[in-house]
């Protein structure tokens, strides 16, 4: 039998965990069930929304825009800012329930995480029976609601779990991924962010069924090794075995204040790609591997945001980082002016412990010499030996 993977997501975990902490100080109304949110200061009217209850999302209220804008479409919407440390002990209370199902568990953010399924009696003989006991169990116990995703790689467990919420347990093995997953919006699948998304609209690519189908080739000659990526989560490819190591907190970043207020986005990926440049480099040099990627964006009025996301495999590659850097950038950019930006890398691993895994492609192998030849050329000649047709461009 394969190995079984199950993805847990904790269901609006900032919004759910201060109306827990709000009830137990004897808030008589539970904030899920009225239009609420996380993020920002009300009495200032600043911030973005990084949570929303379902009432405010009925409004029209979307994570990641103003605080200033939701309350545009919600008058009557009730705003908390975040607690982190209480976050933090809610995530750990679920890991430590988490601990006695299975001994392999990996954080992927705070309030989501893969492990590996380890049958059980009274409730467990079955990945589903087992998924719904652990749900239940969560919810009676813990007092919020998760959704469980189920199959026999990380990419597809973490896809359903993002089916109908809240409070489900879904399937997707590969043999239901026509069914399930070919039908849904290709913005849908993992790490196609909106400006992939739109490249691949203007190709007549639809559904997460349409890239599926389509010429690798293709994709690769409009969004580089990215195509390829994503070629293959649509087909329910991904190879990389769950790791359940708590990695020392340290990471490699840089980051610019522009010269000149940045208002397109094409000019952000240019000095994304430049920062991407300098911190893969400073990983390489340092034999590490990235496993969570942030950006930074400091607006024109000094007012900053930061997205983070993991990454499927730790990595040390350019392009790698510069694609996750940019689809962060892509969901966090509210459209105005930026002073300065930042790519943060952090979850670092020896690059000795992940060879196995890490470099077993033929297309990690050509990245991997590919930086190390610039690597080396840089390193000889200076950093500004080789430098990228795309900085030479309007010059």
């Amino acid at each position: 039998m394969p190995e079984i993977y199950f993805h847990i997501d904790v269901n609006s975990a900032f919004l759910s965990w201060t109306a827990i902490r709000l009830l137990a100080e004897g808030e008589s109304v539970d904030i899920r069930t009225i239009p609420s949110a996380i993020g920002g200061d009300m009495s200032k009217r600043r911030g973005v929304i990084l949570a929303k209850s379902i009432p405010a999302k009925a409004f029209g209220v979307t994570t990641g825009e103003s605080i200033t804008d939701a309350l545009k479409k919600c008058p009557t919407l009730r705003t908390f800012q975040p607690d982190h440390k209480y976050y933090h002990e809610c995530s750990h209370r679920m890991l430590t329930l988490l601990e006695g199902y299975s001994p392999d568990i990996r954080p992927y953010s705070i309030d989501e995480c893969f492990m590996t399924y380890v049958p059980f009696k009274n409730g467990g003989e079955t990945p589903q029976n087992a998924a719904e006991h652990i749900r239940k169990r969560i919810q009676s116990e813990l007092g919020f609601t998760v959704n469980i995703g189920i199959s026999t790689n990380k990419l597809l467990a973490k896809m359903a779990s993002d089916f109908k919420k809240p409070n489900l347990v879904h399937t997707l093995f590969p043999e239901e991924v026509p069914q399930k997953m070919w039908p849904l919006p290709v913005r849908d699948l993992f790490m196609v962010g909106r400006s992939s998304a739109r490249t691949l609209e203007l190709l007549g690519i639809k559904t997460i069924g349409d890239l599926a189908h389509t010429d690798p080739s293709i994709l690769t000659s409009h969004l580089k090794t990215h195509g390829q990526t994503i070629w293959e989560y649509a087909n329910g490819l991904e190879y990389t075995p769950i790791d359940a190591r708590r990695h020392v907190a340290k990471g490699i970043g840089n980051s610019t204040t522009l010269s000149s207020d940045i208002i397109e986005a094409a000019a952000a990926r240019k000095v994304l790609l430049s920062l991407a440049e300098s911190v893969s480099s400073r990983l390489r040099q340092a034999g590490q591997c990235a496993g969570m990627v942030n950006v930074e964006i400091k607006y024109h009025d000094f007012s900053t945001i930061s997205h983070q996301m993991q990454l499927l495999t730790p990595s040390q590659n350019t392009q790698i980082l510069y694609q996750y850097a940019c689809q962060l950038f892509d969901e966090a950019w509210n459209g105005q002016p930026v002073r300065l930006l930042g790519i943060r890398t952090s979850k670092l691993t020896s690059t000795d412990a992940l060879q196995l895994n890490l470099f077993d492609t033929a297309q990690n192998k050509k990245l991997q010499k590919l930086d190390k030849a610039l690597d080396d050329i840089r390193k000889k000649y200076g950093k500004d030996a080789v430098v990228r047709g795309s900085f030479l461009k309007n010059k």
